[in-house]
């Protein structure tokens, strides 16, 4: 297994359903790309955010220290968006053996603490909280590479199989996709903001 890790962030949806960008969506006066960044630098980890053409000049603004990836084939879906910042990835650690902490930034709902638990598996692993499995998702070296050979527009379910890490997630549910989304994120705030503030990674 590689031990170098790699934090992934992908933002390079069209939000079609919400009609704006999913990623500057604010909680607590920050954008949920920020808020996806900041979990992946508070345990040390590089970034990669892989981001719509239309949202690489205010994700530079926010996110100074990472590595900004447009995808310019937005309509591949999510495997095309990850591959990009796979190559991304390969070229910033000169090295194409390592593992991915992948999040898309439409499931907010998750802090350093659940990285921290992921990071202690050994095989490409996922959250899990009453039975609900969520993101980000781990995979090992060996899934990375399945999915850098992979056709873009191929499922990565179909690539995957993730085993669940059962831990304390209670938001691992939020999913943004409509503006009624947004509005059931914005009744959570008080307590998600409470919930990344008291992040420790263990």
């Amino acid at each position: 297994m590689a031990s170098l890790v790699v934090g992934i962030v992908l933002a390079a949806g069209e939000s079609q359903r919400l009609g704006r960008p999913k990623a500057m969506v604010e909680l607590g006066g920050r954008p949920l790309i920020w808020w996806a960044h900041h979990h992946f630098e508070r345990i040390g980890c590089p970034s990669i955010v892989v981001v719509h053409p239309t949202i690489e000049k205010p994700a530079k603004t926010w996110l100074p220290t990472a590595t900004i990836v447009v995808n310019h084939q937005p309509e591949q879906g999510r495997t095309g968006s990850l591959q990009c910042g796979l190559q991304a990835a390969a070229k910033a650690l000169n090295s194409d053996r390592f593992r991915v902490l992948m999040a898309p930034v439409d499931r907010p709902g998750w802090n350093a603490q659940v990285v921290g638990r992921l990071l202690g598996g050994t095989a490409s692993v996922c959250p899990s909280s009453n039975g609900m499995r969520g993101h980000p998702v781990l995979l090992d070296d060996e899934a990375v590479h399945r999915v850098r050979e992979a056709h873009p527009d191929e499922p990565l379910r179909n690539l995957v199989d993730f085993t669940p890490v059962d831990m304390e997630a209670p938001f691992l549910w939020l999913n943004i996709d409509t503006e009624h989304d947004v509005a059931g994120l914005l009744e959570h705030e008080a307590a998600l903001l409470t919930y990344f503030g008291q992040s420790e990674v263990i």
